[in-house]
């Protein structure tokens, strides 16, 4: 089932936040699961992943299946936190359209989000995209499971430059940066403006 959705995208660059609207397309998603030796389970679609290590499969299958749960609640947050600053995108699920590609392992929020596992040189990856930001993790160390009194959320790292998913449990009305910066700061922390540690997940 699919709906007409809309984000409220935010841009923070020093003490400015400007705002506005895009329409977005999101997709749902079974949990994965890996059957036979060489193919990939998804709902009821098998897959072939000779081109995918299956320990990365099985890390990174799970991974996205935990991603699309975030898109359960409503209000949705996509934040990226570099040096230059940070960037913040809501989404509201009760109005966005949704959209799964179970053959490609890809989740799709129109033309402006796309998360996907793809084979690499290292086995596989999973590559996620919002706009201008594009991040790629390839397993344990690149990101870590948050949970505040707020809500529960996924962040990504690759390099100096970390992106969150976050699924709040109501919309964050006020003090927006400040929240999600806190949110981040549960697994990423900061030193003038440069990334100084991160506290993956196991």
């Amino acid at each position: 089932m699919y709906k007409d959705r809309q984000a409220r995208l935010y841009k923070r660059g020093g003490d400015q936040l400007q705002f506005f609207s895009v329409s977005c397309r999101i997709g749902l998603f079974c949990a994965a699961r890996l059957g036979g030796q060489r193919f990939f389970r998804c709902g009821g679609v098998s897959l072939a992943v000779s081109n995918l290590d299956m320990h990365a499969l099985f890390v990174l299958g799970d991974l996205r299946a935990k991603l699309v749960k975030q898109f359960q609640s409503r209000f949705v947050y996509i934040t990226e936190q570099t040096p230059e600053g940070i960037y913040i995108a809501e989404i509201d699920t009760e109005t966005a359209l949704v959209v799964d590609d179970k053959p490609r392992l890809e989740l799709k929020v129109g033309d402006h989000f796309r998360a996907a596992v793809l084979p690499s040189r290292e086995g596989g990856k999973f590559e996620l995209k919002f706009r201008d930001i594009k991040l790629t993790v390839y397993g344990l160390g690149d990101y870590a499971f948050v949970s505040t009194a707020q809500g529960e959320g996924i962040v990504f790292k690759e390099g100096h430059n970390v992106m969150l998913v976050f699924a709040a449990n109501e919309q964050l009305q006020e003090g927006l940066s400040k929240t999600l910066k806190a949110v981040t700061g549960k697994a990423a922390k900061w030193r003038k403006g440069e990334l100084v540690t991160f506290k993956a997940s196991e």
